[in-house]
């Protein structure tokens, strides 16, 4: 099983939009993070999100991407109550039976980085990812025993490999 642990991408502030909505740029960071994730074949599902607009966004679009790579297998939304930015991450047990299935889960800080430190280290105290808007980090449970760090990729890398694309160009 694999667990794609995703903070949401950038939302506008609060005083400018109450439902912090994504930004003009998150949505671009997150297409293309989803084009990055569809190319390299990333397979989910399941798609969890906590019900706040700034995640529901961002894993619409990720749905939408990578819905795609599925083939027959249909890839729903769903929300949990349990993966709120101050929501306890041992609240969830990600090796039940109902969650053995690979997962994306689109999240908040400080939950999204509790989680990957609970899930590695036991100890959700201790940072182990620097998350930024839209990054991803990707764990595998390894013979239903432990959890490891398969990689992480923050959306900045993209801008950077796009923007030099486009000067060769």
């Amino acid at each position: 099983m694999k667990l794609y642990l995703v903070q949401h991408a950038e939302a506008c502030a609060k005083e400018v939009d109450p439902e912090r909505s994504l930004t003009a740029q998150g949505r671009i960071d997150i297409d293309r993070m989803a084009d990055f994730l569809k190319q390299a074949d990333v397979v989910v599902e399941r798609v969890l999100h906590s019900g706040k607009r700034r995640a529901e966004q961002t894993a619409e679009r990720l749905t939408k991407a990578l819905g795609s790579n599925a083939g027959s297998l249909h890839v729903e939304l769903e929300i949990s109550d349990l993966i709120n930015p101050n929501d306890n991450p041992s609240a969830v047990d990600w090796q039940s039976e109902s969650c053995n299935r690979d997962t994306l889960i689109v999240s908040h800080l400080p939950f999204i980085s509790r989680l990957v430190s609970h899930l590695l280290v036991k100890n959700e105290n201790q940072p182990l990812t620097a998350y930024t808007p839209g990054s991803v980090v990707c764990l595998e449970l390894v013979e239903d025993a432990y959890w490891q760090l398969n990689w992480m990729i923050r959306p900045e890398l993209f801008s950077r490999s796009y923007s030099a694309k486009r000067k060769t160009l």
